[in-house]
């Protein structure tokens, strides 16, 4: 396996264990075990920082990957990944600001929006996850393009 491969493989599963602990923390919180779930949401926290971390590393040092599938199915493709890709955004900044709330113990405003946060974690997380099928398992990838050596004309 590839550095790209290995990388990409690495930042989904970082992605999807991040979904599973925000799950269980939801859950912990539900049945208010309050310790338990601030241990699962800050693994939460940290696997979704690991999963941006090496989402940036494959970026950065391997490319952007295009679809290789069917050419009519491009299009499409392009729309959900670009529905993905904000949806990713929205939930990180929410992350980052339900973290903050909780640290600072600002419970009262944690709550009205951690719900919020959760749920479009884990639509970015089951987008991302068909995104990387469609990407990498369901078809062969597309050719890959370094986008910091293409800025220098390589």
């Amino acid at each position: 396996m590839d550095l790209g491969m290995a990388l990409a493989y690495l930042s989904e599963g970082c992605m999807l264990g991040s979904a599973v602990c925000l799950g269980i923390g939801w859950y912990q919180v539900r049945h208010h075990h309050i310790h338990a779930h601030r241990r699962w949401m800050l693994a939460t926290t940290t696997l979704g920082a690991a999963f941006f971390v090496t989402y940036v590393l494959h970026t950065a040092l391997v490319g952007d990957t295009s679809f290789g599938g069917p050419a009519a199915l491009a299009a499409p493709y392009q729309v959900f990944l670009q529905t993905h890709a904000t949806l990713a955004t929205v939930a990180g900044i929410l992350g980052v600001l339900t973290l903050r709330r909780a640290l600072r113990r600002r419970f009262t405003l944690h709550r009205r929006i951690a719900p919020w946060t959760a749920v479009l974690w884990l639509i970015a997380a089951a987008s991302g996850l068909t995104v990387f099928i469609l990407l990498y398992l369901a078809y062969p990838p597309g050719p890959t393009v370094n986008v910091i050596a293409a800025m220098f004309g390589h």
